[in-house]
This record gives C-alpha cells, sequence and structure tokens, in this order.
C-alpha cells in the first residue's frame, strides 16, 4: 500500500518531465526546420551586427520611426474605420502606415485616397497571391503577398504589423518604443484581447514567445529582421504565416522580452456583412 501511495505521489513529476521533454523536442524540431529554410550566413551576420554602431543606434534615437504594415483584401470598412484609425490616432506620432492591397478590387483604393495623412502609404498589387486552395491552409498563408512587398519599402527603425480586421490601444506604439529602448532587445509582444463567442473578450496573457501565444499584431521589432520573409510555404509545415517567420527570428538567436500589458483587439474574422 505504501509503494502504492509513493507511485501516485511521484505520478505528477512524471508527468512534468515527460512536458518538459515534449517542449524540448519541439524547440528542436522548431531549430531543424528554421536551418533548413534559412540562409546560413545569417546566423553570422546577425551576431556582427548586433555590436555595431548601425544595429544598436536605434535604441538611442529620442523619436524613432515606426513602421506599420497591414495586408489587406476587400474589407474596406473593416481596414478603414478601424484598422486604419487605430494606427493613425496612436499617441506616438513618428510612424509610418504601408496599407498594401492584395489585388483589391473594392472600394480601398478610393476609401484610403481620402484620408489626408501623409503618413500613410497604399499599393495595391496588380494580382493577387498564389495561395492554396484548401480553407484552412489558405488560412495559414492568406496576406503573404502583401505583407512582402510591405516589408520590402519599410523605412521604419521598427517594424510591426496588424491585421485589417484588428485595433491597436491607443497608445501601444508610445509604450512599445519605450519598453524596447530601455531593455534594448530585437524583439516584444504583448498579451491582447481576443473576441470569442457572443462577442464576449478573452485576455490571452502570452506568457511564452512560441506557436499559439504570439500573433501578427502582437509582436514588435528591430528593423534588421525585415530580412527575414513571410513565406508562401508555412502552410507545409501547417504553420500559420506569422509564427513561420517568428521562428525564426528565435533560431537567429533574437533577444525577446514580454511587455505586460494587453495592446490589441483581435477580433473575431467576420465578413463585411457581419456574418
Amino acid at each position: 500500500m505504501i509503494g502504492k501511495i509513493l507511485e501516485f505521489t511521484a505520478f505528477p513529476k512524471k508527468i512534468k518531465k515527460l512536458y518538459k521533454k515534449i517542449e524540448e523536442l519541439e524547440v528542436q524540431l522548431e531549430n531543424i526546420k528554421s536551418r533548413i529554410d534559412l540562409d546560413e550566413s545569417l546566423l553570422d551576420k546577425i551576431y556582427i551586427l548586433k555590436n555595431s554602431y548601425e544595429y544598436q543606434q536605434v535604441y538611442e534615437k529620442e523619436n524613432p520611426l515606426v513602421s506599420v504594415c497591414i495586408a489587406t483584401y476587400n474589407r474596406c470598412d473593416l481596414l478603414v474605420n478601424r484598422a486604419v484609425k487605430s494606427v493613425l490616432n496612436q499617441t506616438y506620432r513618428n510612424l509610418e502606415l504601408i496599407v498594401v492591397g492584395d489585388c483589391c478590387t473594392d472600394d480601398t483604393q478610393r476609401s484610403l485616397l481620402e484620408i489626408r495623412d501623409e503618413r500613410l502609404t497604399f499599393v495595391n498589387l496588380p494580382m493577387r497571391g498564389s495561395y492554396p486552395d484548401d480553407p484552412m491552409l489558405r488560412w495559414m498563408v492568406a496576406g503573404t503577398t502583401p505583407v512582402g512587398h510591405a516589408l520590402k519599402i519599410v523605412k521604419g527603425d521598427f517594424i510591426t504589423h496588424l491585421d485589417d480586421d484588428d485595433e491597436y490601444l491607443d497608445d501601444r506604439i508610445e509604450k512599445l518604443v519605450r519598453y524596447i529602448q530601455e531593455n534594448k532587445v530585437d524583439v516584444l509582444w504583448h498579451p491582447f484581447w481576443k473576441q470569442c463567442a457572443n462577442d464576449k473578450w478573452e485576455l490571452r496573457e502570452c506568457n511564452d514567445f512560441k506557436a499559439g501565444q504570439v500573433t501578427t499584431g502582437s509582436v514588435f521589432y528591430h528593423n534588421w529582421f525585415k530580412c527575414i520573409p513571410w513565406s508562401l510555404d508555412a502552410y507545409r509545415y501547417k504553420e500559420p504565416g506569422d509564427w513561420n517567420r517568428f521562428r525564426k527570428f528565435k533560431y537567429l538567436g533574437a533577444t525577446t522580452k514580454r511587455f505586460p500589458e494587453p495592446l490589441f483587439r483581435h477580433y473575431a474574422e467576420k465578413s463585411q456583412s457581419g456574418k
């Protein structure tokens, strides 16, 4: 009987060890995938660059430029009245907003041209990206082509992203600029509010920088990482495109830090009609 009690008591410890081993294997697998995907010279380049004046000077700028990238396709109302509005209304003013259309055919271009703000740039691509037909696989990489174009033209010292139906809290960028400069890390991430059934909101704490805990609009990073593209092949790993990219940041040795406050709202995906 005593032996059975001791065995039962040890069971939770065995479970914890098992979970720890699984987590270690997941990290090893992500590293293997990233090594396959990336040009290995990047690993050497970043270690050299991180100690250079060119890399470090963004942390000392009094008012660094922040680039916000939004990819969009025929969601004019949500884009203009929610996403774009939340960026241009930020308390931090030194930003550029790059919106790239995935060959939009609705009123997106006309509506954005009516916004008189020199910080806003809109590019509408002449052809849509080529995405998988399967709805789930398509979801993983939809928008890759326009966000890739946005990364080619950004000028900011720091870069961040937003889905076209989500919104930042008003002081998000101001708080993150201050925090990343104080801590001198490569990447920040933060909690966020997620819309659930019946329009209820759930706080996602996002305690770790890992798959399922970070999303497109919850990450803020040094401009060097714009050289890591969003990949159209992310779905082949059954990975969302954002995490496929962010795991490569980790592989390259990016220093990361969690900002403790929720700073954006992630809405349930809906059509323009709300259905």
